[in-house]
Formats: structure tokens, sequence, C-alpha cells
């Protein structure tokens, strides 16, 4: 498919969060599996920090084509869906209670207007936010499926609750909506080996440069402080004993020791504590970004989702 064009199938829309804030969307509405044939259920994507659903247009059309209604939206103050910090390009957020809310609403209208089974999935920040939804029964999915979920953040090798403070102290000694760390030497220039963070494929990463060229509300770059310190207090929360480990819903957890920007170690460990949780891992073969990663890799990845939710989620 051609991963820089909206497919033919799909429609891009907004719709209101419970407080009239307006976010993207975008949406397969029937199924891909042909004429005559029911659809194999619906799937709610949501992407990481920074992140557009621009860049994973290949996966939800590939989904949609194997029969699944997809949708994917924006979370609230990144892509199209306008700013919450002082800026254009800062990711900032009050505290992560908001995308929850957001979460909860969409996930309740969107239930009630596509056939089941119903999939949540969500790639590193989305899948931190998913498992939150999931641990506070904000959701019902299914089955969840994680793509490199971040649970932990791929840090300094210190205690989660001395990050927790020292980010805390950052956002008493300065501007929380200050940007956390450097962008680049250029402002609005990606970072020359941001490449080598996200994936070995150098076509699928110029994808994102492609989208950010033609709509550039989608360029975003560091997080703000308070994001920082409100991460980790949200990881605090995901490691309290018990958490987890009430979540019923089957998890397949898609995660690579090789990933510099989110704990596998941590992803390990959720899988091992959930229940009903899978963990398909893979190593220096694939960076953080594994659903745009190349093709032996992300074709790896694709096949254990079909078969795990042809095993947890078959068709109604």
């Amino acid at each position: 498919m051609d991963r820089r064009a909206i497919p033919a199938a799909a429609r891009e829309s907004i719709w209101q969060a419970a407080d009239g804030h307006e976010l993207r969307r975008i949406d397969w509405p029937g199924t891909g599996a042909g004429p005559g044939n029911p659809a194999r259920g619906a799937i709610l994507f949501l992407p990481g920090r920074g992140d557009a659903y621009e860049k994973y247009l290949e996966t939800l059309e590939q989904w949609h084509r194997a029969g699944w209604r997809v949708t994917a939206a924006d979370w609230r103050g990144q892509a199209g869906s306008g700013r919450l910090g002082k800026d254009a390009v800062t990711g900032h957020v009050e505290d992560f209670d908001v995308w929850i809310n957001d979460l909860a609403h969409l996930w309740k209208s969107w239930v009630a207007e596509t056939p089941g089974p119903h999939v949540l999935a969500g790639h590193s920040m989305g899948g931190h936010l998913v498992l939150r939804a999931l641990v506070e029964q904000r959701v019902d999915p299914d089955a969840v499926v994680l793509s490199a979920p971040m649970i932990g953040v791929n840090g300094p090798p210190l205690p989660l609750p001395l990050l927790h403070g020292v980010a805390r102290l950052m956002n008493v000694v300065g501007d929380p909506m200050r940007q956390a760390w450097k962008w680049s030497e250029k402002p609005g220039e990606m970072p020359a080996a941001r490449a080598q963070l996200l994936t070995h494929d150098a076509d699928r990463y110029a994808d994102e440069q492609w989208w950010r060229d033609h709509r550039p509300e989608l360029v975003m770059g560091p997080a703000s402080w308070r994001w920082v310190e409100r991460a980790y207090a949200s990881s605090r929360g995901l490691e309290q004993a018990g958490a987890l480990e009430a979540v019923r819903v089957p998890v397949l957890i898609l995660s690579t020791s090789a990933d510099k920007l989110v704990s596998h170690p941590a992803a390990v460990r959720a899988a091992s504590r959930l229940p009903q949780g899978e963990l398909v891992a893979f190593g220096p073969e694939a960076h953080h970004e594994i659903l745009r990663e190349v093709d032996p890799v992300r074709d790896r990845a694709m096949a254990a989702v079909a078969d795990f939710l042809d095993r947890v989620a078959p068709p109604t």
C-alpha cells in the first residue's frame, strides 16, 4: 500500500471529548473481508507520545483488509488535536488522567457503534494508557495488543521513586511546561540519531518526515517536565502490587530488548503479572517501533497479533 496516502476506504473526522475538546480520528467503516462477509470485529488503536496515526496507516490498513473494522485517534494535545502547552511543539499534559478520561469517553461510544469482538491496541505511551484504563476498569475490551508499551521508561538505572522525586523537583525549580530535553541543534528538525532509536527501516522512518512536511500540525518535539513527572507517577501506579494482577483481559505484549526508549524488563515483568498476559520478545533486530520495522520483524509481529486474536477473540 501507499504509506503516504490516506487509504481509499478510510475516513478522517473529528470527535468531541466529554468537555467538548475536538480530536481527530480515522475510521475504516466497513469490513475488508469482501462483499457478503461479516466483519471480523473491531480494533481501536492509540499511538504513542508525539505520534500521529499517519505513521501506522500500513498496520491499520492491513487489519482492515483482514476483515477488522478499524479506528485510530489522536491523544488530546498532539498531532492534529491541538496543544496543551505554551507552544506548538512541546508535548505537555497536566495529568495522564486527562487522557484516561478521553479514552473512556471514546471507548463507550465506539463500542456502541462497532461490531465485536472489540480489541484495544496501543503503542508506547498509548500502551501505558491502555493498561491504566484496564487497571482502573474504564474500558472492557475482549483483547488487548500492546506494541513496546511504556510500562517503564528506559532512563537512568535508579529506583522509580527516586526518579519521580527528581522530576517533581524539576517542576518546582522551573516552569513545568518547559521542555525536559533538547530537541536538536536546529529547532523543528528531528535529531540525526533519532532513527536509530525507532526502526531499522529507512523508508518507513522517512514516511514520518513526509507526513510532517505535508501536515505541519503533526510536528512535535520533546515532552514537558510535567509530562515526565506525571509519567513516573503513572508508572508507579502500574507497579503497585495487585494492579496488573487484577486485569482479566487477554493481553499480548510486543517488546524488544534493544529498546532505548521504554523499559523492556518492565514489559517482561508486566506480561508475567497479567493473568492472561503473553509476550513476544525481539532482540537487536528490532528498535522501538516494532510495527514500523523491516519486513521480517514486522511480519513476525503482525503474524503474532493475528494468531493471538484468532485464539482469544474469535469472530462472534
